[in-house]
């Protein structure tokens, strides 16, 4: 098995973020430091990273947070701020599963299966992530036709949305907006694309999976049906 993907398997991150420990010459193998992501893995090699020997459990953790504003989909914040992890009350080493924004809540997935969390998050795999979206003003009939058929903005193509009104108050316009590519700030760039600004962002809905009554701030785990559907993905 190669590195990334046995750290990723142990829990450690992403296999993105698990290559770049390699990189940085954070990961030994049987003592040696190693920086080859190329390296292979084998049943009776000794792993460490940062000196901790790290192993592949069977068991895995799957958890679904509220995540509210004002914190960081990272595992360290090398600024202080809060993580989302601050809120997980377990002993295990687990890491979200994509991110949302500082200033974005709603449904966030943390694990320590790297496999499925790479899965759930490469834009490859055309998860559908849905958001309740308030933007400024009302969008037009035209304006809301570019978000379904997709935009290019500041250079990047973004994939055309579902995208339904729910309501209009308060000079703004409340949007469900549901994208399968997950890329970075994919939804505030599709709305700025249009001349307006985001005033409210929230992830409602990971495919079927739907944050239901949790309150910002609180998570719960998985039931098992939940996990065997995302892994039927």
């Amino acid at each position: 098995m190669r590195i990334n993907k046995y750290l990723s398997s142990c829990g450690i991150d992403s296999r993105r973020k698990c290559e770049a420990l390699v990189i940085d010459g954070r990961v030994k193998v049987n003592g040696k430091t190693i920086t080859e992501l190329a390296t292979d893995i084998g049943d009776n090699d000794i792993v460490e990273v940062d000196g901790n020997v790290v192993g592949i459990s069977r068991r895995k953790t799957y958890i679904m947070l509220n995540k509210p504003k004002g914190c960081v989909c990272t595992v360290k914040d090398d600024k202080g701020r809060k993580t989302v992890l601050d809120f997980i009350k377990t002993d295990r080493r687990l890491f979200p599963v994509g991110r949302l924004d500082y200033d974005t809540e709603g449904l966030l997935l943390i694990t320590d299966d790297g496999e499925l969390a790479n899965k759930i998050a490469h834009p490859k795999s055309g998860v559908k992530k849905t958001y309740t979206v308030r933007v400024e003003g009302e969008p037009s009939a035209a304006e809301l036709k570019r978000l379904r058929g997709g935009i290019t903005y500041n250079g990047v193509k973004y994939s055309g949305a579902e995208v339904a009104v729910i309501g209009v108050e308060n000079n703004s316009t409340r949007l469900s907006i549901t994208v399968t590519e997950g890329k970075n700030h994919e939804i505030k760039n599709m709305i700025e694309s249009l001349g307006r600004r985001v005033l409210f962002l929230k992830r409602v809905a990971v495919g079927e999976l739907r944050l239901g009554g949790l309150s910002r701030g609180e998570w719960r785990y998985l039931s098992e049906r939940e996990v065997t559907y995302l892994k039927s993905l």
